[in-house]
Order: C-alpha cells, then structure tokens, then sequence
C-alpha cells in the first residue's frame, strides 16, 4: 500500500551538476551557461544548488557570487577545503545569496590521509573542528563531509562526524568517494552512524556516491531508507571518472516506488527531460540512448510483443508516463512550409523555453534544413537547437569552408575562421578532407592540443540525415569534448573542433591551487 502524499518525509535534493558534475573531464561551461543551468535547477525545485569552488579559480568565485545573487528558492551552496582561506573565500562569494551554506570537508580514510594529506588522525580531527567552528562564523547553514567515507575506520569516522556537529555543523554527508560500497554495506554505515554519534538527531545526514561499479543510485537510494535525508546527484549523472548518482533517477525512483520508499522531492518531474538536454549541450556530453528516465530510448518500443501490449494498455510496459518528466508521447513531423507557431509548439513541446531572438535565429537554421530534407524529425530539432546553444558564446567561429576531395584529388580545405571578430583564411591539404580541415584549424589558430576522440553519428536515418560530430581534445592534462550538428558531415567536423577550442579557451582561464583535490 503506497503512502499518501501527507504521509511521505521530504527528502532534500542537493544538485552539484556546477561543482561535481563539471569536474568530469572533457566538460567545461562558461559562466552564463552555469547561470542558465542555475536558473533551470532553481525553477524546477533543487534544494540545494552547489554553484562551485571559489577558491579553486577567480572563474569559480563569479560563478558561485552571480548564481547567488539570481536565485530566487534554492540553498546556494560554495565547496571548500579545511583551510580557513578556502572557508573565507567561499563565504565572501555566497554573500549575495538569500541562503548561503558553506560546505567544508577532509578526507578521514587511512589511504586519504597517509598518501593525500600526509596528516595523522589527531591533525585531520583538529581541522575538522577548526574547519567548521570557522564556517559557521559566517553562515548558520554548514555542511561537513568526510572524504572516502566508505573506506574510512568505523570508530575514527564516528568520532570525525560527533566533533564536526558538536562544531556547528547541520548537515552531514558520507561520500562514496570512489563508488566502492554496495547497497547493504551503505545501509549499516548510515545506520551506525546514527545510532552511535552523539548529537547525530539534531542533524541531516546526506548521500554523495560516485557511480563506479555502477551502483550509485542504489546506494543513494539505500542512504534514504537507512535515515538520510539529503541526496547529493547531478543531472545525468555527470561527475568525476564514471560519474555522480543521476538526479532524474533518484527523483522518479522515490516517485514510482512509494509503495517502497514513503518518501517525497519538491522536484517538477516535468523539466527533468529539460534539464537533462541543457546540461548535455553545454557540457558537449551526450546522454546515451538506453539512459534511465531522460535517454532517447527510455520510452521506445521496438519488439512486436511490446507494441502488442503497449497497443492493448500502457502499463503493461510503461512504468512511468512520458508526460511525467516531461518527454512528449507524439511526434509531429515538420516541413518546409511548417510555420513558426507550428515551431514554437514544437520547441516547448520538446523542453525548450527560448528568447525570441533565439527562437528565431533556431527557425531559420530549421528552414535551411527543411531545405535539404523531405521530413524533419524531433532529433534533427534538437540537434539544431543544441548545436546552436553549443556555438552561442564561442570566441572562435567557423565562416567560411570549402573542401576539394575525390579520387585521385589531393584533399584540400579552404577556410575563414573569426576569431574575437576578426576573419582569417588558409588553405592547407591533408591526409583525408577532415585531416585537411583540421590541418587548416591549427595554421589559423595554433595550439599544442592533441586529439583524443573523432566520432560522427546520423542523428536519424536516411542519406539525408544531419551527421552529429563529437572531438575530445587534450592538453596539459586538460580535456574538453566539442560538438555540433550538420548535413553536411565536414562542415560539422570544423565546428566540432572549434567548440572543442573555445571549451579549451574557458578551461585555460580556470587556476587550480596547488595540491588541490576534491572529488569526494
């Protein structure tokens, strides 16, 4: 019998796509795509946004002041070391927000401490209270997280947590750091915290599990029935090596399975479609087809058996409607005569909520495309779309490109770049017609970059199908993933290494202290 609506206990969402979720390698965004993330976090009901590191680069302390100063409901959150620089900092950037909380934390594990830190048990406890008597200084919201939690000496963990609230702490979180627990394991970690910790009533204890052996929901999800009250996720599950628990999927687990987990978000189901499109364009990282909630497949039906079923009742397959995380059951086909209310409809109906300026700057690209195809799809819309998000804010752009290639023909690529607005040419031949372009890329704009990855894949079928193109590049340790969508498979390989460039450019501007570690 599942629990009515009264009846479920609030759990807190704690989003740290702008945090966690950008430390993935290869995802970068600028400033005014992590204010239109925020803003979207903050409208479809996040508790909890962590906007950044503000001590990490002079890029991250504007992130975290600008996003603190736009939201109107959520808790800004701003991550910082045990140092009282770091703390200091983080406060001076929340000062804007209407409810600042400081997130401090230390690594508490025997291999965290003796190889990261080079620090003794007696030294970690003395920060821990430091730490958070100096946070809660400057704000009454203070959250403390014990790095590698999981990998951590049950006694010492229990005496870290007991210090930390008797600190001043109101939120406790007990990471996975390196996604290494299984469900039953994290259950009776929570468990005997609670039970044995002084104080640890008076508290929220919260989730943060990485998703290496692929068990980060499950373990966020078994957090929740063992007392947690807070779960810290990213949108699709971006973050550090395999990534974060998948907000989308802890908010719809706790919805469909109330009869299990009498539990409740403040989340609007309905724009986790559209959170999850906004984040893969700014980040350049696709959302695999057969993801859970928000992949492309996630509410598909191929076998015959199951559009028998689906055809006789929905629930036969469906555990879940569409309409609830805002995907669109119908697929109405768009031409070269559609008009632009029929557009428009088609963008909302697809998660997208545009200026008009862009709206229009999206509907003439469709009109060019509709040009070039006999139908277009859902898919081809929205890689226009991203495609255009993704080049919105870049300091380098494609304007010109010519390409000569065939058998018996030397490839060769002519082509104009801008660059700050200022246009530049050349002409170089390569290998191949893509070896050429990106040949021609480096003369115009020279760069010790290395590149990792080259992918093109047809966003829908048929000869005449947009070729969506994804280069990762490489540099001093830096990597950046560049995409964009074309007809024309060259054209979009040119802008695919150019968006990976100016992602390259954002990453550049960003100066990581020294020794700074803080994948949790």
């Amino acid at each position: 019998m599942s629990a009515t609506s009264e009846s479920r206990q609030n759990i807190k969402i704690f989003d740290t796509t702008l945090r966690d979720g950008e430390q993935s390698p290869g995802a970068a965004m600028t400033l005014e795509e992590k204010l239109e993330v925020a803003q979207l976090l903050d409208q479809m009901g996040v508790d909890i946004i962590e906007a950044g590191f503000p001590v990490s680069s002079s890029g991250d302390f504007e992130a975290v002041q600008e996003i603190a100063k736009i939201t109107r409901n959520a808790v800004i959150c701003g991550l910082a070391r045990a140092g009282f620089k770091d703390i200091d900092l983080a406060g001076e950037a929340l000062k804007p927000a209407r409810r600042p909380r400081i997130h401090t934390f230390i690594s508490t594990s025997p291999v965290h401490m003796k190889h990261k830190l080079q620090m003794g048990p007696n030294a970690v406890l003395d920060a821990v209270g430091a730490s958070v008597a100096r946070a809660r200084n400057l704000t009454d919201d203070v959250q403390w997280s014990a790095e590698d939690a999981t990998r951590t000496e049950r006694d010492f963990l229990c005496r870290c947590v007991e210090l930390a609230i008797r600190s001043g702490a109101t939120t406790i979180n007990i990471p996975d750091t390196v996604g290494y627990s299984t469900p039953q394991e994290y259950i009776e970690l929570i468990t005997m915290l609670r039970e044995r910790v002084p104080g640890a009533e008076t508290v929220v204890f919260s989730t943060h599990c990485h998703n290496d052996l692929g068990l980060a929901v499950a373990n966020s999800l078994a957090g929740v029935l063992a007392g947690a009250r807070q779960v810290e996720c990213t949108i699709n599950g971006i973050g550090e090596r395999a990534g974060n628990a998948a907000l989308e999927e802890i908010v719809m687990a706790l919805k469909v399975r109330g009869d299990r987990m009498p539990f409740s978000t403040g989340i609007d189901t309905t724009m986790l479609a559209r959170a999850s499109k906004l984040v893969s364009n700014v980040t350049g990282f696709p959302v695999q087809y057969n993801k859970a909630i928000v992949g492309k497949n996630a509410f598909a039906h191929e076998s015959g058996i199951h559009q028998d079923g689906m055809l006789k009742h929905v629930e036969t397959y469906e555990i879940m409607r569409p309409e609830e995380v805002g995907v669109k059951e119908t697929s109405l086909v768009l031409g070269k005569l559609s008009g632009r209310h029929a557009f428009r409809d088609k963008l909302a109906n697809l998660g997208y909520t545009l200026e008009d300026q862009a709206v229009e700057d999206a509907f003439r690209r469709f009109k060019d495309l509709a040009d070039k195809k006999k139908q277009v799809f859902d898919e081809d819309i929205v890689a226009l779309v991203d495609d255009e998000v993704l080049r919105g804010h870049d300091r380098i752009v494609v304007k010109g490109l010519k390409v000569q290639t065939g058998l018996g023909v030397e490839p060769r690529a002519e082509l104009t770049l801008a660059m700050d607005g200022e246009e530049r040419r050349t002409a170089t031949t390569g290998d191949g017609p893509v070896d050429a372009i990106f040949r021609a890329i480096r003369e115009l704009y020279p760069h010790p970059a290395t590149l990792q990855l080259f992918h093109v894949h047809a966003v829908t079928e048929g000869t005449d199908a947009q070729a969506n193109v994804s280069v990762r590049l490489e540099e001093n340790g830096r990597t950046v993933t560049g995409r964009a969508a074309d007809t024309d498979t060259l054209l979009a390989a040119a802008n695919a290494y150019v968006n990976a460039l100016n992602r390259l450019l954002v990453k550049r501007e960003k100066q990581v202290p020294e020794a700074l570690t803080v994948a949790r």
